[in-house]
């Protein structure tokens, strides 16, 4: 997985795009601490890592619920 500021993305947006057209996922760091704030997925990679039951329990979230994912993830 590559790890890179807003500002190297912005410099070098469509290589990041190939890349991650490759099916890598891609990291974003913001601000003067660097902080981790996004990720950038190819669209074929829906599937969120579920941390301990990761490869042990899937799960889908349909349009019906009344929480994002982001809420469920805790993100």
């Amino acid at each position: 997985m590559k790890t890179l500021t807003v500002a190297e993305i912005k410099a070098h947006f469509s290589d990041v795009l190939i890349c991650v057209k490759n099916g890598e996922n891609v990291k974003v760091l913001y601000g003067k601490s660097k902080k981790p704030v996004a990720m950038i997925v190819p669209i074929e990679n829906n599937n969120r890592k579920i941390g301990i039951l990761d490869g042990k329990a899937t799960f889908k979230i349909n349009g019906s619920d009344k929480i994002t994912e982001e809420e469920f993830l805790g993100i």
